[in-house]
């Protein structure tokens, strides 16, 4: 169900009509408060766990069972620390930049579909929707730099700036060679083409990361570049706190830096979101089509099936995204930090020609192969499907 729909429902049961501007505020507050500092949060804590265990330490103990509330007390620190502003900083640009950064990195969530029936704005475009508002981030960080008066500050901004630039074209062809496999621009209608190729509810290819072998090149190089615009080890040099104090947020403090930490681990939530309806199926299965998947269950009359579901598809879909997410997080603790020259290298030399590469691959396999996946044609081949 969409955003729209519920609303007509909600006008319906209330009987008055609520304007829609007051619900898309009323939406966002509701994500921020009870979605997005609830998860960034744990994301923290689950963080500084996974680092203890790599370097043999216990990590957060002190603040609730296990340390499961530290998170909370950061929040309340963040909330009652000083918010300091720097004498000569630009003080509307330096108000509105994190607002920017946030606003970018969980608006894509918007279009991003956790089940069948289950997001925010089922959009034709929804693919591109995500890419464009997901530029907002750099756009924040740069501004946020700028407007801090001070050097640390801009030397982190310009350096985000430039990497998360660079980093959108392997990361945007990438996404291309997807919707060309599957000929929409949709989430749904991509997820949709992925199911299992014996499904009942309509065959699909199985997921795109097995559909042919540049899809599979290319799902990598989503992953290595999503690394770069999420500002993320080995691609932190926006931050770099040995060399820019603390990179483009310096300069904030309180909530502002709250957010640009929140809005951190939105954007690494975000883009395994969309790595696993892309290419990882979605909420498909192997060998099963939820899509498929009834059982007879009532209470009160009220068929139970629908609900049952959209829980499973969404636990598949959440349980794909969060192995990723802890590969992100892997990855922070075992690798070092790159150079400047090598972070550009890796992108100019090599990422961009072969996306290019892989993306022509993608055009010939669909030619040859008449849309047909590597699955499907082993299936063929052996005579089993």
């Amino acid at each position: 169900m969409s955003l729209t729909d519920f609303l007509s429902q909600l006008n319906g049961v209330l009987g008055i009509q609520v304007p829609l501007i007051i619900f898309s505020i009323l939406s966002a507050v509701v994500v921020i408060l009870l979605f997005a500092m609830p998860i960034g949060g744990l994301c923290t804590y689950i963080e500084r766990k996974v680092a203890a265990d790599f370097q043999e330490r216990i990590g957060p103990n002190r603040v609730g069972p296990l340390g499961l509330l530290q998170f909370f007390a950061d929040g309340i620190k963040m909330f009652l620390k000083e918010d300091a502003v720097a004498a000569n900083a630009d003080r509307f640009i330096y108000n509105v930049a994190p607002t920017l950064v946030t606003a970018g990195a969980l608006g894509a969530f918007a279009a991003i579909p956790f089940a069948r029936n289950v997001i925010g704005a089922n959009l034709d475009i929804g693919i591109f929707f995500i890419l464009a508002i997901g530029s907002l981030v750099s756009l924040g960080i740069l501004l946020g730099a700028w407007a801090s008066d001070s050097k640390w500050s801009l030397m982190g901004g310009v350096r985000a700036a430039a990497q998360i630039v660079s980093y959108e074209i392997p990361l945007g062809v990438a996404v291309l060679s997807v919707v060309m496999v599957s000929g929409t621009l949709s989430m749904v209608g991509i997820v949709d083409g992925q199911s299992w190729v014996g499904g009942a509810a309509g065959a699909g290819h199985f997921w795109n990361v097995f559909h042919n072998p540049f899809l599979l090149i290319n799902f990598f190089i989503y992953f290595v570049a999503a690394l770069a615009e999420c500002n993320r080890t080995p691609f932190d040099l926006a931050e770099a706190e040995s060399e820019l104090v603390s990179g483009f947020n310096t300069e904030f403090s309180g909530m502002r830096f709250g957010l640009y930490a929140l809005s951190e681990f939105a954007d690494v939530i975000m883009f395994a979101c969309v790595a696993t309806a892309i290419f990882l199926g979605g909420w498909h299965l192997p060998f099963l089509n939820l899509n498929d998947f009834h059982i007879g269950l009532a209470i009160g009359g009220a068929n139970l099936s629908p609900l049952i579901q959209a829980l499973l598809m969404i636990g598949v879909f959440l349980a794909k995204a969060s192995v990723l997410v802890f590969i992100v997080m892997w990855i922070r603790w075992t690798l070092p930090r790159l150079r400047v020259d090598q972070l550009m290298s890796l992108c100019w030399k090599y990422l961009i020609p072969i996306s290019f590469v892989n993306l022509v691959g993608c055009a010939l396999w669909m030619w040859i192969f008449k849309g047909q996946s590597m699955i499907q044609l082993v299936g063929k081949l052996v005579g089993l499907l």
